[in-house]
């Protein structure tokens, strides 16, 4: 691209908006079919509603009760598709769902589905097993995990001990987490940049304006770039009304809840977990959830409505409220503010609903489409809603419309392609023993470490390994199972901009717990030394995330 607001315009065929998980799926999909792309985030891939959610890979099935059927349909096929294509972050996890009455709720579901927008505030036995028994069915296609189980108390409180005893029956049906969310859109925007070398992906990046159908940006740098296209996706998540009014679009489509989280470090409920999450109704009705992540136990959500995800972050009184649902499942252990290692909060990109409840908005997606107007020669489609599950489905759907648009054919299917380090990656126990032993071998390095990375990266780990045997794996003093040569390698390959990326999105150390203000310290010399940064930049890096981490994700460093 130019330097310089005055000089040649890039054409790209299409320009994508926000380099989260809708924006980045969409870029990756319409890369494979031979497009020359552009796709641009004001920070980096992957950073903001994307880097909020449960960590869950899940086919909804609370959806069933507010008739979003084909949402389940959809959202089950590909939970089983990511487990097959991207195995290296996303497992299948058992979830055991207790119920605390036989019939209650039938009734008001049964409202619900017939349009009430009064959700059951409690959910009993029968109306459990009846969805189980409906999920499983929506999830044959593809089908990678076993159907569900369904008992009663007796059995309930065998399979999990800790809970209330206050239960009358239990379920265990599967879904699945996924470990590392923001690394794998990175990888969806780096499938992308592979498939086609003529598109562009630029983090760090602001949106300026248009004028006349050609889009200002201002890069990391400070120098300004000129782009067009004949179509431009409004992928920004809970910043799409903005940025619609930014390119002359009018009107609102987003009407978007807060959905917070805390992570516990609490050994002793990691192991009465069992390896499963429990999916739970609260006093009040709201469901929540805890699921062993990391070795940390994962609570969530909350589902507020909230607008301004600039500032959003998890509030005393939202922890409170977790707290208090732990304690009302768990009553035979502690929970205490001391525990929590990180919190962290994001706003869903609902669409705009006059809904009573937030629970009740669909999480359904859409993809509007504003024609040409004057002044704005091309046309914006937005992609409003969706779920971290659903985004393949929805890339697909809209990469067709924009292919149809721009005369094309689609080339190439996502539904069986694998992503990142997903690609090539050993699933099988046999396969994996070989794959770490070879590579053990042919590095020099212990099994451990070498097992270490393939959970981290995928077989991404490859090109990590030969980079590692080239420095040297030396261990970070201050970081416990990160090497130097790791941090370095990331900081030269995956377009890292700022440290705040490879602490929170390319790697976990953040949300793990891992970091200190040593370790902090020592990640940052080694990436001001393989970015060029001078003593000032990486003291600013360094503050930023101190400040960021400190305010809006309670990690005390």
């Amino acid at each position: 691209m130019t330097e310089t607001t005055a000089g040649t315009v890039e054409t790209f065929d299409v320009i994508v908006l926000g380099a989260g998980i809708n924006g980045a799926g969409l870029f990756r999909d319409l890369c494979l079919q031979g497009l020359k792309c552009l796709i641009v985030d004001k920070a980096d891939f992957g950073s903001g509603t994307s880097a909020a959610p449960s960590r869950l890979i899940h086919g909804g099935i609370k959806y069933l009760e507010t008739g979003e059927l084909g949402l389940v349909a959809q959202s089950t096929l590909e939970r089983n598709l990511l487990l097959r294509n991207a195995p290296h972050c996303v497992e299948p996890l058992p979830t055991f769902i207790p119920s605390f009455s036989l019939t209650k709720g039938a009734f008001a579901a049964l409202r619900t589905l017939l349009g009430s927008t009064t959700a059951p505030r409690s959910r009993g036995a029968l109306l459990i097993k009846i969805g189980l028994a409906l999920y499983d069915l929506y999830g044959a296609r593809h089908r990678v995990m076993p159907k569900h189980q369904f008992f009663f108390r007796r059995k309930a409180l065998q399979e999990m001990p800790a809970i209330t005893p206050r239960i009358v029956a239990g379920g265990i049906y599967y879904d699945a987490k996924i470990s590392r969310p923001e690394r794998l859109v990175w990888e969806l925007v780096r499938d992308g940049l592979d498939a086609s070398s003529a598109s562009r992906a630029m983090n760090d990046t602001t949106l300026l304006g248009q004028e006349d159908g050609v889009l200002r940006l201002r890069d990391p740098r400070g120098i300004e770039r000129l782009a067009r296209a004949d179509i431009v996706v409004n992928g920004a998540g809970p910043w799409i009304d903005h940025v619609n009014d930014t390119l002359g679009v009018s009107g609102k489509l987003i009407g978007g809840t807060k959905g917070s989280h805390i992570l516990l470090k609490h050994p002793e409920l990691v192991e009465n977990l069992k390896g499963r999450m429990i999916y739970f109704e609260a006093d009040d009705g709201r469901i929540c959830l805890v699921y062993d992540f990391l070795g940390l136990a994962l609570v969530g959500s909350t589902d507020i409505k909230a607008d301004n995800p600039d500032t959003v972050r998890c509030e005393e009184d939202e922890i409170d409220y977790f707290l208090a649902s732990l304690r009302s499942l768990l009553p035979a252990l502690q929970f205490g503010r001391e525990q929590i290692v990180y919190a962290y909060s994001g706003i869903r990109p609902l669409p705009a609903s006059d809904a009573s409840q937030p629970g009740l908005i669909s999480r359904d997606h859409s993809a509007p489409v504003a024609e040409p107007a004057e002044g704005r020669p091309f046309s914006v489609i937005s992609l409003v809603g969706g779920k971290w599950t659903t985004f393949r489905g929805f890339a697909e759907e809209v990469a067709d419309t924009i292919l149809s648009r721009l005369g094309r054919n689609r080339a190439v299917s996502t539904q069986m392609l694998p992503i990142g380090g997903g690609r090539g990656f050993p699933v099988e126990a046999a396969e994996r023993r070989a794959w770490i032993s070879g590579r053990a071998a042919k590095s020099g390095l212990p099994e451990a470490r070498v097992e270490a990375l393939l959970a981290r990266y995928g077989t991404t780990a490859d090109a990590v390994l030969a980079h590692i045997k080239e420095t040297g794996d030396v261990s970070l003093a201050h970081v416990e199972g990160y090497s130097r040569g790791e941090i370095d390698w990331i900081a030269r390959n995956e377009m890292v901009e700022h440290l705040a990326d490879i602490v929170m999105r390319r790697t976990t150390l953040a949300i793990e717990g891992r970091l200190t203000a040593e370790g902090l310290g020592e990640i940052a010399a080694i990436a001001a030394a393989a970015l060029g940064w001078d003593e000032g930049r990486q003291a600013d890096e360094l503050a930023q995330v101190t400040r960021h981490l400190t305010a809006f994700n309670r990690v005390n460093l």
